[in-house]
């Protein structure tokens, strides 16, 4: 498994150079097919995306425990993934009014394309029927039907609870190897965008093209200000060493930037935190498969800049309220984003497809991506890290002054 996540890093890179070599030396027969092949990724992504995001939601929310035994530190979990998730998210935010990737000219050739009102936007989020919500790639509509249904499989008696949960979970285990016998084929969509780039290149002048760099440094950068200033100071409010944190943490943190799985690290995570950080199984078993599943730092500073970055160049406008919205919108798609592989991309694709924005440009993020994806896990998971350190110092600091701790937990 290991060992394929490395010869697929280094299948992409082929694929982006040869892709960058066809698309200089044009040929005829070349560009059909890329054209033929980019069609069919971008398809492919809109059709597994709206799935994997409704059926991800529902299947977590529904196999969560009953709220009396979630509720004490649950809430605590919930409240910090919020708001470190929320503050990624703006500073992803403030980095992208700051640097401002956007070319003043649109890529899109068919002109601009109009932004609904704050009014329609706002009533667009509420779904008239499940099918329509599908139908018109209604992306929020369907966080708040999954949502509703997820919280109402958690209502009903244990048997049916577990019964439809299984179901839920066999769906999304199925989505799940859908999309990881897609990723097997991202090299040839890699290809395929990088000759249609090239040759875009080539006919508009690179420099049309060099705010993708500014893109990339608006992600970098507001991951690392979250990962380096604001989730350092989440723990020195708390009291925790910061530094002693990310020594005790640090063979998690390797294996989830080079595995790109904050899943597939938990198990280094929980070790790591109850060996090096003595924090108690009774938080880690509980918190950080939790935060392994809704924690998703990375992916909010991802989902909000590429959304408003190709929508504002496909011609789409967004203004002060519309973007601060797309925050929040940002944060809640990361939270529902539950452990998919390459989730903040498939995401991102249906939130833009809700927004009837073209998904050539999404393209081409394609070949970053993995460096994209292996930085966000990273931060992800000491993301989860500091969370778990700080529930388990309220709940040690509660203990101490004699509060009633459900022994439910």
């Amino acid at each position: 498994m290991f060992k394929f996540k490395f010869s697929q890093n280094w299948l992409v890179l082929f694929a982006a150079v040869l892709g960058i070599l066809t698309g200089i030396f044009s040929n005829y027969y070349l560009t059909t097919t890329a054209e033929v092949v980019s069609s069919i990724t971008i398809k492919t992504l809109q059709l597994i995306s709206l799935p994997i995001l409704f059926i991800s939601i529902v299947s977590t929310l529904s196999g969560m425990e009953s709220f009396n035994k979630v509720k004490y530190l649950g809430r605590k979990v919930m409240k910090y993934t919020f708001l470190t998730t929320l503050a990624a998210s703006f500073i992803a935010f403030l980095l992208y009014l700051i640097i401002s990737p956007v070319p003043s000219e649109s890529f899109n050739s068919n002109g601009a394309i109009a932004q609904p009102s704050l009014l329609t936007t706002l009533l667009d989020l509420y779904p008239s029927n499940v099918v329509n919500a599908f139908a018109q790639s209604n992306v929020m509509g369907l966080v708040l039907i999954a949502a509703g249904l997820g919280l109402g499989i958690l209502s009903l008696e244990t048997k049916q609870k577990e019964s439809v949960h299984k179901i839920f979970s066999a769906l999304f285990t199925a989505l799940l190897n859908i999309a990881t016998f897609i990723i097997k084929f991202l090299p040839i969509g890699v290809w395929a965008f990088m000759t249609l780039f090239m040759q875009k290149i080539a006919e508009d002048g690179f420099s049309h093209y060099s705010s993708l760099f500014l893109y990339l440094a608006v992600i970098i950068g507001a991951n690392t200000i979250q990962g380096l200033v604001v989730l350092p100071l989440l723990l020195k409010w708390k009291g925790i060493s910061p530094l002693r944190t990310a020594k005790g943490m640090s063979n998690a943190l390797s294996t989830a930037f080079f595995s790109k799985s904050s899943n597939a690290t938990l198990p280094i995570t929980m070790s790591n935190m109850e060996k090096n950080l003595k924090v108690p199984r009774k938080i880690t078993s509980f918190s950080l498969p939790l935060c392994s599943t809704i924690n998703m730092n990375g992916c909010a500073a991802f989902i909000f800049t590429t959304v408003v970055f190709v929508s504002m160049s496909a011609g789409v406008s967004f203004s002060m309220m519309h973007m601060l919205i797309w925050v929040f919108i940002a944060t809640l798609a990361a939270i529902g984003n539950a452990g998919v592989p390459m989730g903040c991309y498939f995401l991102s694709s249906a939130l833009l497809a809700g927004l009837g924005v073209p998904l050539e440009l999404l393209g081409l993020i394609l070949p970053v991506y993995a460096l994209i994806d292996m930085m966000e896990t990273a931060l992800n998971v000491w993301s989860d890290s500091c969370v778990t350190s700080v529930v388990a110092k309220e709940v040690k600091d509660e203990e101490n002054e004699t509060v009633n701790i459900p022994t439910s937990i």
